[in-house]
C-alpha cells in the first residue's frame, strides 16, 4: 500500500499531507512569512500579532501543507511543545534585526530541542544541548532569517553561530517576508526533504 501511495504522489496524482510547525519570537514575521503562500493573502499592514495559534493550509508542488503558526509571545510559547509529535517539519523563523533577542530565540530553540515528551528529534548530531530527546522520527528543520532588508543586520552566519546550528542538521535561508524574497528557495529545500521521506 505505501509503494502504491509513493507512486500516486510521485505521478501529481495525490498530494502528500504534511503537518508544518512554525515557531520563532513574537514579531520574528512568521505569519507575514506564511502569507506568502496562502491563497488568501493579508495586507502585511493588517497582520496582528497571533495569540495561541492559526492555522493555514496551502499546497506546494504535490504536497499539501497544513502549518500551524504557533504565537511567539512568551505567554504562548508552551503551547509549541503540544504540536512536537504531530509534526512532519518545522520552520524556526528569526528576526535578523533582533540582536538582543537572539539568545532568547536559542533558549527557546534549546528547549524545543531537549523536549522529552516528543518522539522527534533523531536527525540531529547535537553536541551543546544536553538532555536532547533522541527518538525514532526525523523532523527536517528549516530556519528562516527574516527581515534581511533592513540595516544593520545580523549576517546569517553570526546568527548561525548564536542559535549554535553548526549543531544541528537544517536548512537556513536568508529572507524577507514581505517581498518574498528567499521564501521559494527554503520552501523548496523543505518540499524536496519532505518528498523523498
Amino acid at each position: 500500500m505505501k509503494f502504491f501511495t509513493s507512486l500516486l504522489q510521485q505521478l501529481g496524482l495525490l498530494k502528500k499531507k504534511v503537518n508544518v510547525l512554525m515557531v520563532g519570537l513574537d514579531n520574528s514575521g512568521k505569519t507575514t512569512l506564511i502569507n506568502n503562500f496562502s491563497a488568501e493573502k493579508i495586507s502585511p499592514i493588517d497582520v496582528v500579532p497571533t495569540v495561541g495559534f492559526t492555522i493555514s493550509q496551502f499546497n506546494k508542488k504535490n504536497v499539501h501543507i497544513t502549518c500551524f503558526d504557533m504565537s511567539g509571545q512568551g505567554k504562548y510559547r508552551d503551547l509549541w511543545e503540544h504540536y512536537y509529535n504531530d509534526t512532519d517539519a518545522i520552520i524556526f523563523v528569526v528576526d535578523l534585526s533582533d540582536k538582543l533577542r537572539c539568545c532568547v530565540a536559542r533558549d527557546e530553540l534549546e528547549i524545543m530541542l531537549a523536549n522529552n515528551g516528543s518522539n522527534f528529534f533523531k536527525m540531529f548530531k547535537v553536541n551543546s544541548f544536553k538532555k536532547i530527546a533522541l527518538k525514532e522520527k526525523r523532523v527536517p528543520i528549516l530556519f528562516f532569517g527574516n527581515k534581511s532588508d533592513l540595516p544593520d543586520i545580523m549576517e546569517p552566519a553570526e546568527c548561525s553561530q548564536i542559535l549554535g546550528l553548526e549543531n544541528i542538521k537544517n536548512h537556513n535561508c536568508s529572507c524577507n517576508a514581505l517581498t518574498g524574497e528567499g521564501l521559494e528557495s527554503g520552501m523548496g529545500w523543505l518540499i524536496h526533504t519532505l518528498e523523498n521521506e
